[in-house]
């Protein structure tokens, strides 16, 4: 079932304006999907060391393990997260992107939101994720710190380095 959020902000004055995000799960890759990713994949490789990105091909997204959701507003594509179950308790946030010139309208915090809802819903009770240490990054890290994510030792495959770090929240 879809998640539908309406972000409010103000214009100039008193003017309010709006707009309708709405999250559901994608059931494969198609072409808009594609594009999305590979802006999230040429953003990570573009300010971290290949030998320190951990984003996933495409391609390696759609597996038994792996839910892929996308935020469409007005039936445009705009952002794209997944969630990967570890264990019967543990899932990792993976591939989290928004639109860069939609970025700070609240999307990422709508899908974080929706994830964390989608998992506890499979009684997960942790999320863990990993992500750049680097300037490019200090809005997502912001972002996961507003919702409650804290810094964590490395989980999983990760290794920590001054390129990334790892972060985890009880659900």
């Amino acid at each position: 079932m879809p998640y539908s959020f309406t972000y409010f902000w103000r214009t100039s004055g008193t003017k309010l304006e709006s707009m309708q995000i709405e999250i559901s799960t994608e059931k494969s890759l198609t072409d808009e999907l594609a594009t999305l990713l590979q802006a999230h994949w040429l953003f990570c490789t573009s300010t971290t060391p290949i030998e320190h990105v951990y984003a996933l091909d495409a391609s390696r997204l759609f597996t038994p393990d792996i839910t892929v959701f996308g935020a469409r507003i007005q039936d445009e594509l705009v952002g794209v997260g997944a969630l990967r179950i570890l264990d019967i308790e543990h899932a990792e946030l993976k591939s989290m992107h928004t639109l860069s010139r939609l970025r700070g309208l609240g999307i990422g915090k709508a899908m974080v939101s929706h994830i964390e809802e989608f998992a506890k819903g499979r009684g997960v009770k942790r999320i863990s994720l990993e992500t750049g240490a680097t300037e490019p990054f200090k809005p997502a890290r912001q972002l996961y710190e507003s919702l409650g994510y804290q810094d964590c030792e490395a989980f999983g495959d990760y290794v920590l380095s001054e390129d990334n770090t790892c972060m985890t929240k009880l659900i």
